[in-house]
C-alpha cells in the first residue's frame, strides 16, 4: 500500500526515512550524506548541493506514483541525470556482485543446480550491465549535450523510450529456479532464503530506477529537447528582436532581477537575494514588462539567454 503522505521542503528529512526506510539507498544517489540530524529536507538538500524541488519530486513519486513532468517546468535535468548516474554506479558495482557473493555462499557450486542457478543470475546480471552502460555511453552524453545548448543530430530521447525494456524476464526464472532449490541442510536454506529476500528488493529498486527514467527523466528531457530547439530557432531570428536597443534600455539592477526570475524567485526571494524591498522588485518588473514587452516566464528565459544574462545550462527544466 503506498504512503499517501506528500512530503515538501519543510518536512525534517528524518522523518521520510522514518516513513519510507526504502528511501536511504536513494539518498547516496542524490549525493546525501547521513547525519543530517533534525534538519529539513531543503536544509539537507541545501548543504549536499541537491536540487530540492528535484529531490522531492523523485521521493513523491516514488512513494506515491503520481508525476507531472511532462509539465513540470522546475525539474533539474542536470540533478536527475547525477541521480542515475550514481544509481547505476551503486547497482553495477556493488548490489550485482554482493547477491552474487551470497548465492556463492548459499548454493552447493559442487551441484549441477546450484551450477546452473549461478549462470542464470550471470546471464541476468549481464543484461542489466549492458543496459545501464547503454545509457551512460550513448543517453547521457547525449542530456549533457542538451544541457549545453549543442545537441547531437542523429538522437533524440524517444531512440532511448524504444530501446528501454525491463530486463526481468531471466530474473524471473532465476527466482523460480532458487524457490524450487531445496537445499540439503537447514544453513543453505536460511542462506537461500535471506539471499532470495535481497533479489526481491533489488528488484523491486530497479522497478522503481525504471519509473523514474520513464516518468520524470524522459519527460523532462522531451522538455529539455523542445526549449533547446526554441532557442536555436530564436538565435537565428531573433537578433532584430531582442537585439536593437532593449538591452541598452534595462539598468543593471533590472537585469538582476531578470536572472533572477529565471532562475525562478518569488518577489520576496528576490527581494533578499538583492537586499531591496519587495515594493522596489514590483517596480522593476513592471518597468522590465514595459520596455521589453515580455510577460511571460518563458519569454524572459529566452531573452535572458539570447542576451548573455544567463547560461541555458544553469537553468531547471
Amino acid at each position: 500500500m503506498r504512503n499517501q503522505k506528500m512530503y515538501e521542503a519543510d518536512d525534517k528529512m528524518i522523518s521520510l526515512i522514518r516513513d519510507n526506510y526504502d528511501l536511504l539507498q536513494m539518498l547516496g544517489s542524490f549525493g546525501i550524506s547521513l547525519g543530517f540530524g533534525d534538519k529539513t529536507v531543503k536544509e539537507t538538500c541545501e548543504d549536499n548541493h541537491v536540487d530540492t524541488y528535484t529531490f522531492l519530486a523523485v521521493v513523491n513519486f516514488t512513494i506515491n506514483g503520481y508525476s507531472d513532468a511532462e509539465n513540470d517546468e522546475q525539474l533539474s535535468v542536470p540533478t536527475l541525470m547525477h541521480y542515475l548516474q550514481a544509481s547505476h554506479a551503486y547497482y553495477l558495482d556493488f548490489q550485482l556482485p554482493f547477491i552474487r557473493r551470497e548465492l556463492e555462499d548459499s548454493l552447493n557450486l559442487d551441484d549441477s543446480l546450484g551450477q546452473l542457478i549461478l549462470r542464470f543470475y550471470d546471464a541476468y546480471a549481464q543484461e542489466i550491465r549492458r543496459h545501464m552502460q547503454y545509457e551512460q555511453k550513448t543517453l547521457f552524453p547525449y542530456v549533457q549535450s542538451l544541457i549545453d545548448g549543442r545537441p547531437t543530430a542523429d538522437y533524440s530521447i524517444e531512440t532511448f523510450s524504444k530501446h528501454h525494456g525491463a530486463a526481468d524476464k531471466k530474473l524471473r526464472e532465476l527466482k523460480l529456479l532458487i524457490i524450487k532449490y531445496l537445499p540439503s541442510d537447514g544453513l543453505h536454506n536460511n542462506k537461500l532464503t535471506a539471499t532470495l529476500h535481497d533479489i526481491y528488493d533489488n528488484e523491486e529498486w530497479l522497478h522503481q530506477h525504471a519509473m523514474v527514467e520513464d516518468h520524470i527523466f524522459v519527460p523532462a528531457i522531451r522538455r529539455l529537447e523542445q526549449m533547446v530547439k526554441q532557442n536555436d530557432i530564436t538565435r537565428n531570428i531573433s537578433d532584430m528582436v531582442f537585439k536593437n536597443n532593449e538591452q541598452d534600455a534595462i539598468s543593471d539592477r533590472e537585469k538582476d532581477v531578470i536572472v533572477a526570475l529565471v532562475q525562478g524567485m518569488s518577489n520576496k526571494e528576490i527581494a533578499d537575494h538583492l537586499c531591496i524591498s519587495v515594493n522596489t522588485v514590483i517596480t522593476h518588473r513592471r518597468n522590465i514588462a514595459r520596455k521589453l514587452q515580455i510577460h511571460s516566464p518563458a519569454g524572459l528565459t529566452i531573452y535572458a539567454i539570447v542576451n548573455g544574462l544567463i547560461d541555458i545550462s544553469s537553468i531547471k527544466l
